[in-house]
């Protein structure tokens, strides 16, 4: 119930439509059972069932009163009045007139109703996949090494959509079927008290039918969820993994752990219908057995005389009953629904409620621009129980360039994710001109860096639009220069709509320099003081990692930078070389020095025969 009220709890802005809401649907209601007791005068007149007594006392016209009986005493009047001047066929037109006014006008009240709620589902559902994409994008990187993407698209994709269908769709569910009922109840009290009391026998054991059946839905819903995220997860990867997976013959590998969770699935999902495709058959066989026992309990008295109401009040009382049913059902077919969607809620929440690792300090201080150095002092970083980086310590002053260098999954590529707060450090301190990192504000402190890394991350969209992705009101004249900078503007022309060409997902159009060369212009576009390039050049062949490299030689110029490289002839200018082995350092120094102690960076020179 708690997931429920906050789930409706996102509606609270259209809390100015509720009052609205609730007034059409009462006066739908009410016009809908108007609808019904108009059949009494139907059948009066054209089966002559009418009470001579009651033609003499609706002969006289009623005084004025704000009373249902006042109203019932005018319909009758007319009715009397037509009856003696035009006969019975002029009161049934009377009245046919009457019924298509008030059918109308309750079909009319049905429609603002409905339209007005669902105004307030498609403001909910909105606003909880926002909340969750706004979360998604502030967590830290850790978060999505943990969590399966797969799951994370199911939570916002399958989740939402379950919520939008069972607990949002059953808002109107929710107010207008129990008023339907309770004022149809009024209606049959006010025809029959005894018929009405024998009918109610209905509403307990419906009651207890339906909650055994929700409370066993519920879990059910969980892991129906959790495994489609397991599916979701396995498509990501095979799409991503095409290539791999035809170069190794692994569809029949791919294809069975797709096969078993798609079973899994699909037993669920038949356990979860068996038990939601009951609630309904149950209430509508009850119902029956329920209005046959009227039948025989009313009709008994009507056929003997000893009942209280007359032969077309008895079917007007049979009919309204039975419209009873029907929102019952709704309300038993909405609770199994509702525990799917609850179920569903709980999982997206899991989300929403997720506390960023990396956050703002209280009082964080905004950092406009760098000015004078970057100290690592004594930095410690442990992913887990697993120790990553292990007293690190280096200063880097404003113009200067650090390298680091080392064997794959020593730590180097850790190190410069510290810097941005990717990741927060385990020991030490981060200083950025004196500043603490965990001090800075996090928005003003990546606004100070430009990052390269090894996988070129596109996205999308146009050339232009990617390379001015931290300038989205940038001129094209401006994006050109970066281009010419990146040695990327020759290629761009020779595409199909040149700056104006969509280079598709993760830009699967380009060739892997091409991709690379349009990071590096996106870097240059930002323009920032701080470079942090991850093997920015690994992936271009050698004529173009000569022009790039010149490019970003020219950008670093009066830049600090930190550079990631396994290809050794790119980083022989540095200020600083750190020979990172097992999340330690080494070895530091410049190039020529480190060549002569013949240590892991002369040996890693040696390797690669420079």
């Amino acid at each position: 119930m708690k997931t429920y009220l906050r789930i409706l709890g996102y509606s609270r802005p259209f809390t100015r439509l509720y009052p609205q809401y609730i007034l059409f649907a009462l006066l739908a209601i009410i016009f809908g059972l108007l609808n019904l007791t108009l059949l009494k005068p139907v059948f009066d007149v054209i089966f002559e069932l009418g009470d001579p007594e009651d033609l003499q006392k609706f002969s006289i016209y009623p005084e004025f009163s704000f009373s249902i009986d006042y109203l019932e005493h005018l319909f009758n009047y007319h009715m009397n009045e037509l009856t003696l001047s035009n006969g019975r066929y002029g009161a049934l037109v009377f009245v046919c007139t009457v019924l298509v006014c008030s059918v109308f006008l309750a079909s009319l009240f049905t429609y603002i109703s409905n339209v007005l709620i669902n105004y307030v589902r498609i403001d909910v559902i909105k606003k909880l996949r926002t909340s969750a994409f706004d979360k998604i994008t502030k967590l830290h990187l850790g978060y999505f090494s943990d969590e399966r993407k797969g799951d994370i698209l199911s939570k916002m994709s399958n989740d939402v959509q379950e919520i939008e269908m069972s607990v949002i769709s059953s808002l109107w569910i929710v107010f207008k079927e129990p008023a339907t009922i309770i004022i149809y109840l009024i209606a049959l009290f006010g025809m029959s008290t005894e018929l009405t009391l024998v009918s109610l026998v209905l509403f307990p054991v419906l009651g207890y039918l339906i909650s055994a059946i929700t409370k066993r839905l519920r879990k059910k819903a969980r892991l129906g969820q959790e495994t489609l995220g397991r599916i979701l997860n396995i498509m990501e990867e095979v799409l991503s993994g095409m290539r791999i997976i035809k170069a190794f013959n692994g569809q029949p590998y791919v294809s069975k752990m797709f096969g078993q969770e798609i079973n899994n699935y699909a037993t669920i999902s038949a356990s979860m219908t068996r038990k939601k495709e009951l609630a309904s058959p149950i209430s509508q066989f009850l119902g029956t057995v329920v209005v046959a026992g009227l039948l025989l309990y009313g009709g008994n008295m009507v056929i003997n005389g000893t009942g209280e109401l007359e032969a077309s009040e008895f079917l007007v009382f049979i009919i309204v009953f039975s419209q009873i049913l029907t929102p019952a059902k709704a309300i038993s077919k909405s609770l199994s629904s509702i525990q799917r969607g609850i179920a569903s809620g709980e999982r997206l929440f899991k989300i929403i409620d997720e506390v960023p690792a990396i956050q703002n300090a209280e009082n964080a201080v905004q950092v406009p621009d760098f000015k004078d150095s970057i100290e690592f002092k004594n930095v410690g970083f442990s992913y887990g129980k697993e120790v990553v980086l292990d007293d690190i310590n280096f200063k880097l002053k404003k113009g200067q360039t650090i390298a680091l260098v080392g064997s794959s999954g020593a730590g180097k590529s850790t190190i410069a994710d510290l810097l941005p707060r990717f990741y927060d450090i385990s020991e030490g301190e981060i200083l950025l001109d004196g500043h603490n990192l965990k001090a800075i504000d996090i928005d003003s402190l990546r606004g100070l860096l430009g990052v390269v890394t090894q996988e070129s991350i596109l996205f999308n969209d146009t050339v232009s639009k990617n390379i001015a992705f931290a300038n989205p009101n940038a001129k094209i004249e401006d994006i050109k220069k970066a281009a010419v900078i990146a040695n990327a503007h020759d290629f761009i022309m020779e595409l199909e709509n040149g700056y104006d060409t969509n280079i598709g997902e993760r830009g699967s159009k380009l060739s892997g320099g091409q991709r690379q060369r349009l990071s590096i212009a996106r870097a240059v576009m930002k323009n920032p003081p701080i470079l942090i390039l991850d093997e920015a050049t690994s992936a271009l062949d050698t004529e173009s990692e000569k022009l790039v490299q010149n490019a970003i030689s020219n950008l670093m110029k009066n830049r600090t930078s930190i550079v990631i490289a396994h290809r050794l002839s790119t980083i022989q200018h540095a200020d600083e070389i750190l020979v990172v082995q097992k999340g330690k350092i080494i070895e530091r120094g410049k190039h020529d020095d480190l060549l002569v102690k013949s240590g892991v960076y002369a040996k890693l020179i040696s390797m690669q025969n420079i």
